[in-house]
């Protein structure tokens, strides 16, 4: 089949995560065009580098600005108005490109709007591949889902309506709530190769990942405890007392996160479902405004794996530091899973829309088994 992919540049978890999957459907034998923007663009060229039967499109997509503690809303908004008017241009050249030379069969998009957009206004099926419509597709409990009533259904509408009436939702998560929503199966974390080789050895460092702004206002914190920290998020290499800055390497955070004591970072997906399967416990510290992070936070000290903090003060630290006997035996009680049902799944959906199906109810492949995400024929909405 000849599938257009799409990957939303913000957040480097959506772009490791697809190189997975285009990894998968490139050893397949399918034709790939990936359209994708901001940073996302450059790894996925590298990473991908020289594959037969892949193209890759750069595209213009929206940016976030951060700060210490999380999004600065003011400076993200004017920084996409003064770069619209050439986004545009960039998009819809890539538009008429796509059109043009590739006549896509099927459409996978996590989460990228340009993709689906491309898919609905020319009738081809959407394949949904993500993590974040487990925040309007499955049911949370009370206590575990963000308190203010404002935020989550604001969060729930704008996951709603990126990727509306898709053929089907994969979504990958590292909690497994029940499934809501027809036309959805739930997967487990899609891992990279280097995260299922690693086999877990603690040491005694912690592993700390934030984003730069927030790494130094916590650096008075991570200074103060008694133990190594090996901190990524600056961008150098330099040892400060018992902080020692690394300069980011996919080889080395994988040797340092697999032999971790444990890891603090913010509420991102894609190393929450990493430290999850290599099962090292994780202080969260979700960017203020994200709701989604606050979700996977919430429920990583639901489930025992770790624990949730709104600050990372010394309180906080020395509390989970003290907690990590209780996390790691929780932690014992996860079963990790590599990408065959992920795999499975991806397989079965583009034979079906290849042989015509639409609007796949569930899923049949074995690779599933007894899955409780896989059955969702009795889920009420749509």
């Amino acid at each position: 089949m000849r599938i257009l992919y799409g990957v939303v540049g913000e957040g480097m978890g959506h772009a490791t995560r697809s190189r997975v999957v285009i990894d998968h459907l490139l050893r397949q034998g399918h034709r790939v065009q990936v359209v994708v923007s901001g940073p996302a663009h450059g790894f996925l060229r590298d990473s991908l580098a020289g594959r037969l039967g892949l193209s890759l499109e750069e595209i213009a997509g929206l940016r976030l600005v951060h700060d210490g503690a999380g999004i600065d809303k003011s400076r993200s908004f004017w920084s996409n108005l003064a770069s619209a008017p050439k986004g545009l241009a960039r998009n819809l050249g890539a538009w008429d490109e796509v059109a043009r030379s590739f006549r896509a069969d099927a459409v996978i998009s996590d989460f990228e709007s340009w993709a689906y957009t491309w898919a609905i206004t020319h009738g081809v099926p959407v394949l949904s591949l993500d993590n974040m419509q487990v925040i309007d597709r499955c049911a949370h409990p009370p206590e575990v889902a963000p308190s203010d009533p404002v935020d989550r259904l604001v969060a729930k509408w704008a996951v709603k309506a990126k990727l509306p009436g898709a053929d089907h939702y994969l979504v990958s998560s590292f909690f497994f709530p029940p499934v809501r929503k027809r036309f959805t199966t739930l997967l487990p974390p899609i891992l990279r190769p280097e995260v299922l080789a690693a086999r877990p050895e603690p040491g005694e460092h912690l592993l700390v990942y934030q984003h730069p702004g927030a790494l130094r206002a916590t650096l008075p914190a991570l200074k103060a405890l008694e133990v190594e920290v090996r901190a990524y998020g600056l961008g150098e290499d330099l040892v400060d007392g018992n902080v020692r800055h690394r300069p980011f390497s996919g080889e080395g955070f994988v040797e340092d996160l697999r032999t971790a004591r444990a890891v603090v970072a913010g509420g991102g997906y894609s190393l929450m479902g990493e430290a999850v399967h290599l099962r090292v416990p994780m202080l969260a510290v979700p960017l203020d405004g994200q709701y989604e992070q606050e979700l996977n936070a919430r429920w990583l000290a639901h489930l025992g794996y770790g624990r949730h903090a709104d600050r990372l003060t010394p309180a906080a630290l020395g509390g989970f530091l003290d907690g990590l006997p209780s996390h790691r035996a929780a932690l014992q009680r996860y079963q990790p899973r590599d990408n065959a049902m992920l795999f499975g799944a991806v397989d079965e959906v583009l034979a079906r829309l290849a042989s015509g199906e639409r609007r796949l109810l569930y899923l049949h492949s074995a690779s599933l088994g007894d899955w409780p995400g896989s059955r969702t024929e009795a889920a009420l909405g749509g």
